[in-house]
């Protein structure tokens, strides 16, 4: 069911989409929406991914690494011939899941905070993919074909790209998880007041570990359809600011950067307006340098948002 968050903004995605077309039919053309899509569905999973942190009461700075560093992994364990294409998902999704529970026992055992755990995992993932490749660009031999693996992550049916039917497979699972499991009500708690949550008796440290596992896992998916994507990846600039656009998009989709609130529904719908937002700035010909700003306007609109909503609920609270 959609909340009074949500329709709103589809109803703003409805108007802006409106605009944008208005001023320039070629926003409705087949091939425009059908570029849209894929890229809604290849950002769309990392931003899925980004708000089960968002949610715990953290965040996640080092997507963008991540997806550069198992992004050259995989391309050199397929383009070389070192792994087959299945084993090398499972490989790329093992090293993701390694990734994310050190990231979620450095924030819920040790006690680090999740913007210094995840700020040093930007740098030192970066790091990695370059020195891996020799800071050379990697990518796929001229010719070379993986049939079953390019049908998968970049191949079309009935015109919708399969990123696009991906995100949304994986926004249905995870909202089931999210909104329909003991684990999201666990989460959703923690993320709200993790004493509380604590004396309650959850596991706080078991549901944190799980949101980081869960998003490192769901951004090694996002790799995987991005390097198949680019077909050839630069460590040094692959997946930069890729984390801004997660949290735009979380924060955009009704996810309280004070955690214990949000839904994936909610940052599907963020993750299309970014896009279209995208789309205008492209097809009305503004400046590509102007792209940060707009995202950064975004963000802090959200969080403005974020507060009204916050401060109304509270009122609303304190007069019942």
């Amino acid at each position: 069911m959609i909340d009074r968050k949500n329709l709103g903004l589809l109803i703003l995605i409805l108007i802006v989409s409106g605009v944008v077309a208005f001023l320039n039919p070629r926003f409705l053309s087949p091939v425009n929406l059908s570029n849209t899509a894929n890229l809604i569905g290849l950002f769309g999973i990392f931003a899925i991914a980004q708000a089960f942190v968002i949610i715990s009461g953290g965040i996640e700075l080092s997507s963008g690494s991540v997806i550069a560093l198992l992004g050259v992994i995989f391309v050199d364990l397929v383009g070389n011939g070192v792994l087959s294409p299945l084993a090398a998902v499972i490989l790329v999704l093992a090293i993701g899941a390694v990734i994310g529970t050190l990231h979620g026992i450095l924030v819920a055992r040790v006690g680090l905070q999740p913007f210094v755990v995840t700020l040093c995992g930007l740098l030192i993932y970066r790091g990695i993919a370059r020195y891996y490749t020799e800071d050379a660009t990697a990518g796929f031999a001229f010719g070379a074909s993986f049939p079953g693996l390019e049908w998968l992550t970049t191949g079309r049916v009935l015109g919708v790209p399969n990123s696009l039917t991906t995100m949304v497979i994986l926004a249905v699972v995870t909202g089931i998880l999210l909104h329909r499991s003991v684990y999201g009500r666990t989460l959703l708690a923690t993320g709200r007041n993790p004493q509380a949550a604590r004396y309650s008796g959850i596991n706080t440290t078991a549901v944190l570990i799980t949101a980081y596992l869960l998003c490192a896992v769901l951004t090694a998916i996002a790799a995987i359809y991005l390097a198949m994507y680019t077909r050839s990846i630069s460590p040094s600039s692959h997946g930069n600011f890729y984390e801004l656009y997660a949290i735009a998009a979380a924060v955009l989709g009704g996810c309280s950067l004070r955690g214990g609130e949000g839904s994936i529904l909610g940052v599907v719908l963020g993750t299309v307006l970014l896009q279209v937002l995208q789309n205008l700035v492209n097809l009305l010909g503004i400046p590509s340098s102007l792209n940060f700003a707009v995202m950064g306007s975004v963000i802090i609109l959200g969080v403005l948002a974020d507060n009204w909503f916050a401060r109304r609920k509270d009122r609303a609270i304190s007069r019942s």
